[in-house]
């Protein structure tokens, strides 16, 4: 048996946090869902993650299906390797300004 899903998903957590980047646990009433949302550098990616080698779940499938169909970039991880590749991916595809706008709304009032 391989590690646990959460070896992978903290993982996950903490290398979009390191780049400056969020990810929320996604807490839906639909069942299927993708478990987290990673927001880095201007793009939205729903994430699933996945104990090494294991595969999503029938409705998780159709659920990512769905979500795929609609537009939506949806990412099926199960290492730390494809973490890092995202993560990669993400910010050399920046499409915001290092700076954001909190920083700026913080800037001002300081001033």
């Amino acid at each position: 048996m391989g590690r646990p899903e959460a070896y992978v998903e903290d993982y996950l957590v903490t290398r979009v946090k390191s780049r400056g980047g969020m990810c929320l646990k996604f807490l839906s009433a639909t069942k299927g869902i993708p478990d987290r949302i990673v927001i880095l550098a201007g793009q939205t990616v729903f994430v699933e993650t996945k104990a090494g080698g294991e595969v999503p779940r029938r409705l998780q499938e159709v659920q990512i299906g769905r979500m795929r169909a609609a537009g939506a970039d949806v990412r099926v991880i199960d290492t730390r390797g494809q973490v890092d590749a995202l993560v990669e991916e993400l910010t050399a595809l920046r499409l915001v300004p290092a700076s954001t706008e909190t920083e700026d709304i913080h800037e001002k009032k300081a001033a």
